[in-house]
C-alpha cells in the first residue's frame, strides 16, 4: 500500500514538473525593467554621480541591506572601464558592475554581473534627458532568461522583483542630486556677481 502511494506521488510530481517546464519554455527569452524620475539637478550633475561608481553607495537601494558589504574599485576613477565589485550577505550576494559606455551629460551603460547566489549577466542603461531646469533620469536593465529564470517568472516577474528597487534607488538619487542642485545654482549665481 505504501509503495503504491509513494509511486503515485512520484508520478504526480514528475508530471507536474514536466508541465511546469513545458509552460516555462514558452516564457520570453529576454526581460526589460525600466523606471524613471525627475530631479531638479542638471544633466551634468546627475551624470557626474552616475559616472562615478565610488558614489554608488550614496544612492544604491541595496546598500542598507548589508552596510558591511566589501566593496572594491578597479580601473579608472570614473567612466569607461571603472569597476565596482561587491561581496555581501545573502540579501546582496556577490557581483561586479563595469562601465562600458559613457556619454557626458546623457548616458552611462554598465555590464552587470551577478556571481552569487546565482550567475547572471545583464546590461544596465542610465539615460539623462534635460527637463526644464532639471533632468529626467531613466534606469533600465535588459537581460536573458535561462530556463530557471523562466520557471521563476511563472510565479514572479523580473519587473516586480527589481522594479521596486529601481524606484527606491531613483528616489535616493533624486534626494542626493536635488540637495546639490540649489548649491550648484548658488555657486553659479555667485560667480556671475
Amino acid at each position: 500500500m505504501f509503495r503504491k502511494i509513494a509511486l503515485t506521488l512520484f508520478v504526480l510530481i514528475a508530471v507536474a514538473a514536466v508541465a511546469i517546464f513545458a509552460i516555462a519554455s514558452t516564457r520570453p527569452a529576454t526581460y526589460h525593467v525600466e523606471r524613471s524620475t525627475l530631479t531638479a539637478a542638471s544633466p551634468s550633475a546627475v551624470y557626474t554621480v552616475l559616472n562615478d561608481l565610488h558614489r554608488f553607495p550614496e544612492w544604491s537601494p541595496w546598500q542598507k541591506l548589508d552596510p558591511a558589504m566589501k566593496i572594491t574599485h578597479e580601473g579608472p576613477a570614473s567612466g569607461v572601464g571603472a569597476k565596482y565589485t561587491w561581496a555581501g550577505n545573502k540579501d546582496v550576494g556577490e557581483g561586479r558592475m563595469t562601465i562600458t559606455e559613457s556619454t557626458p551629460d546623457q548616458s552611462v551603460v554598465e555590464k552587470l554581473e551577478f556571481l552569487k547566489p546565482w550567475a547572471s549577466t545583464c546590461d544596465v542603461h542610465f539615460t539623462i534627458i534635460p527637463d526644464g531646469d532639471g533632468s529626467k533620469v531613466t534606469w533600465a536593465m535588459d537581460g536573458t532568461n535561462d530556463m530557471m529564470a523562466k520557471v521563476m517568472s511563472l510565479f514572479m516577474s523580473m519587473d516586480s522583483m527589481i522594479g521596486k528597487d529601481f524606484d527606491a534607488g531613483l528616489a535616493n538619487l533624486k534626494r542626493l542630486t536635488d540637495s546639490a542642485a540649489p548649491a550648484a545654482a548658488d555657486t553659479t549665481a555667485s560667480k556671475s556677481s
